[in-house]
Order: structure tokens, then sequence, then C-alpha cells
């Protein structure tokens, strides 16, 4: 049976991958940021880590350089929220096997986890464009200091502001509170000099975040 390790800042959505995987794949143990994860690794030795991006200490990238920097042969298979491109090839590039988004359904994540310890890369359908895109380009993406002024998860729900969704439901989205959406949406108008959530997802548009 292939051995899992759940790497997610949110106790609920770990709780909630377990439960969906149920006997078919064994769960050794969960981590919840950087350090955690780097440990139990080491102490479980899985044969997939479902890692997610966006985390305290530095991310699923810290993660993975930490990891597969000290020789480790376990796999990794990125599982977020996040659908941007930047996520996924920031992530591809560090080392994972695949990338799917957390709207994956129960059987298709046990599918993906038996293909990436088997060797095979494994992407939500609308991702692996951007994976073939970038691999395929020479140039290296430009430089944004605007974007790059925002952290990653100001990016996220810049995104999701973008798409029209209020408060409350970028809130459920993140597993965040309405009050935590406030204070990044904030956030993000001061960085960029913008005055409302309209200026926001004109912008997001025009870099083609949305």
């Amino acid at each position: 049976m292939t051995r899992v390790l759940i790497v997610d800042d949110h106790r609920l959505f770990r709780s909630g991958v377990r439960a969906e995987l149920g006997d078919s794949i064994e769960v050794v143990g969960e981590a919840e940021d950087v350090e955690t994860a780097v440990k139990a690794i080491a102490e479980h030795r899985p044969d997939v880590v479902l890692l997610d991006v966006h985390m305290p200490g530095g991310g699923g990238q810290e993660v993975l350089r930490r990891v597969l920097g000290a020789g480790s042969q376990v796999r990794f298979l990125a599982l977020s929220v996040s659908d941007a491109a930047e996520d996924v090839i920031g992530v591809i590039r560090g080392g994972a096997r695949g990338y799917v988004t957390k709207n994956i359904s129960g059987k298709e994540l046990t599918d993906a986890i038996r293909r990436v310890a088997e060797g095979d890369a494994v992407f939500s359908p609308r991702l692996a464009g951007f994976v073939l895109d970038a691999f395929a380009s020479s140039e290296a993406p430009s430089i944004d200091p605007e974007l790059d002024s925002l952290t990653q998860r100001e990016r996220e729900v810049l995104r999701l502001i973008a798409r029209g969704y209020a408060y409350k439901e970028i809130a459920k989205e993140l597993f965040i509170s309405v009050k935590t959406v406030e204070t990044h949406v904030s956030s993000v108008l001061r960085k960029l000099q913008l005055s409302n959530r309209h200026e926001l997802s004109r912008w997001a548009t025009a870099r083609r975040l949305v």
C-alpha cells in the first residue's frame, strides 16, 4: 500500500483528506508547516508527500528545497487551492512530480497519489498547459515588482476577488476568517495603490492572474 504524508496548515483539511483516502492509502503522518514537514518526512519516509503550496515558514517550495536538497528520494504531489501559473511552475521547478487543486475528488486524488508513487507526473487538466508552456520556453518569466510585493496569501485573495467572489466565499475557500480576508484586501490595495475591488479586478485581469 502506498504510504503518504499530508502537509497542510489547516487541520480540518488534513482530516478531510484522510477521510477521502479511506483505507486505499496509508497515511503515515501529518505536518502543518515547513519545519514539521521536514522532520516528519525524515521520520516516516513516505512514498509520496501531499504538499500544500502556501504554508508558514516558506511554503511548499522551501520544503522541496530542504528535503530534495538533502538527497531524499521521496516524491511530492502538490495539493493546493491555488491554480496560478507561478505557483504551479514554482513547485514543479522545485522538484514536485505533480500538482492538483483542492476541488479534486477522493478517487481522483487516490489515483494521482498512486501514479506519482509509480513515477508518473500528474496534473489537474488545465494546469498541464502552464507546465508545458513554461518548460517549452527558453525565456525566464518577466519580473513584476508590484506582484512580487504581495505575499502568496494576498495573491490568492486577489485572484478570488478578481473572479467575483464575495468576502465570505473567499474566507470559506481559503479556510480563513472574513476579518482576515478584509485585512489582506486592505494590504493589497495599499501596496498596489488602488482604491477598490473593481480596480483590483482590472489590475489582476491585465496580468492574466484570473
